[in-house]
């Protein structure tokens, strides 16, 4: 992995895990496109991930994401993660639980001119409603 997006992954991880909501949209193209499989549709523009970036850490103010791997070229990057937190806020119109979630999951990056102009999030959101006691474990 070069220097440069080196460095972009520790400042962005640090941004998330600090909570700095204008250092995380600091790094995302005004005309950014944000594709979380949670969601019915992309969301449009660094104010989008700012609103997203809000809403989740209302749900869970002790947010703190963990970067597994990562692997990477100079525009683009596969990470793979797992964040964990306390579900103290609403979260897609569950109220607060207040128990603990670990959720794994992966996104792929694409930089253009040192920002973020794609991003895609898949992750794990039968995990997360498994550990909020909303989902069954899997057994078998």
């Amino acid at each position: 992995m070069d220097t440069k997006m080196s460095e972009f992954l520790n400042e962005f991880m640090t941004a998330w895990n600090t909570h700095d909501v204008r250092a995380v949209t600091a790094w995302y193209a005004v005309d950014c496109e944000d594709i979380d499989v949670a969601r019915s549709r992309p969301q449009y523009g660094a104010d989008s991930v700012r609103r997203t970036l809000v809403y989740y850490l209302r749900a869970f103010p002790d947010f703190q994401v963990i970067l597994n791997d990562a692997v990477a070229d100079e525009e683009r990057a596969a990470l793979y993660w797992t964040w964990t937190g306390t579900h103290r806020g609403t979260f897609m119109n569950i109220p607060p639980t207040g128990r603990r979630v670990t959720v794994r999951g992966s996104s792929l990056v694409t930089l253009k001119d040192g920002k973020i102009q794609r991003a895609v999030r898949i992750w794990d959101l039968a995990g997360l409603l498994r550990d909020l006691k909303l989902l069954p474990e899997l057994t078998g």
